[in-house]
């Protein structure tokens, strides 16, 4: 990954009723708010929520911030989706 820079995607899927987990979360969103664009928040269903974060900037920082966020406890399923920020493309 390294320095480049990248678009892309982390998408959580998580027990909201897991004490903390959400503020936990938040907080994590608040640190590293230069790198996400927007986060987009789904009830799947009564336990379990849908969170997909679109994310730019530099490679090595995103995939810090997402092994953070997946690694959360409570956290159930998790993925960086990595594509190009369309510059490199011709």
């Amino acid at each position: 990954f390294g320095n480049r820079q990248i678009a892309g995607t982390i998408t959580l899927v998580y027990d909201h009723h897991k004490p903390h987990l959400q503020e936990l979360l938040t907080h994590i969103q608040h640190d590293h708010h230069d790198l996400i664009v927007s986060t987009v928040h789904v009830h799947l269903d009564h336990d379990n929520c849908l969170e997909v974060l679109v994310v730019r900037g530099r490679a090595g920082e995103i995939r810090a911030v997402a092994d953070e966020l997946i690694a959360a406890r409570g956290v159930k399923h998790g993925k960086l989706t990595v594509t190009s920020t369309g510059k490199d493309l011709v």
